[in-house]
């Protein structure tokens, strides 16, 4: 399963580099990379064919400048990365990618109904994330885990791959939550 999980991180680190407690936005930052490699998104979710990735920070980042870093040069899939930072739902461009960042739920729930149906992987790290219509509830602490909405996934026509859903701690499918470690 560590190899599992050391294949979500970007080449040239691997997961026994750096505990994830040590600096967790650094940890998000190559996770969320890495979506982009391994998340299929359907044609219509770019504006064009080399158009860059979008990757939003929706509400109050913790990334500091730890995403700008990780993606700063780097393609996934032939496109460039590009950071987008917004405080407002009405702010966010058209993005991939969309870190939802709020510790209000209310505003978490905004965020994720009008995404929801949109060809977005929708990232958070808040306990209720999928339960609210997030995809992907991502948490770097003593241990990096991850727990993935498939219903969620398959609304937004994103497909997960099931190299994510092994290394996942939980999958919710079919409205059911099935806890995998």
């Amino acid at each position: 399963m560590l190899l599992l999980l050391a294949a979500l991180l970007p080449p040239g680190r691997a997961a026994a580099q750096e505990p994830a407690s040590e600096k967790p936005a650094r940890v998000e930052a190559a996770f969320l990379r890495n979506f982009a490699r391994y998340v299929n998104w359907p044609a219509h979710a770019f504006a064009g064919e080399r158009s860059p990735w979008f990757v939003c920070i929706l509400g109050d980042s913790h990334f500091d400048d730890d995403l700008e870093a990780t993606l700063r040069g780097r393609q996934e899939q032939g496109r460039s990365f590009e950071v987008v930072r917004v405080a407002r739902l009405d702010q966010l461009p058209a993005c991939q990618i969309v870190f939802v960042d709020f510790a209000q739920a209310s505003l978490r729930r905004a965020a994720l109904a009008a995404l929801k149906r949109q060809p977005v992987l929708t990232v958070g790290h808040a306990s209720e994330f999928l339960d609210e219509g997030g995809i992907i509830r991502l948490v770097a602490g003593e241990r990096i885990e991850m727990s993935i909405n498939l219903d969620q996934a398959r609304a937004a026509a994103l497909t997960i791959p099931s190299k994510m859903l092994e290394v996942s701690r939980e999958v919710l499918e079919n409205g059911a939550v099935r806890r995998l470690r």
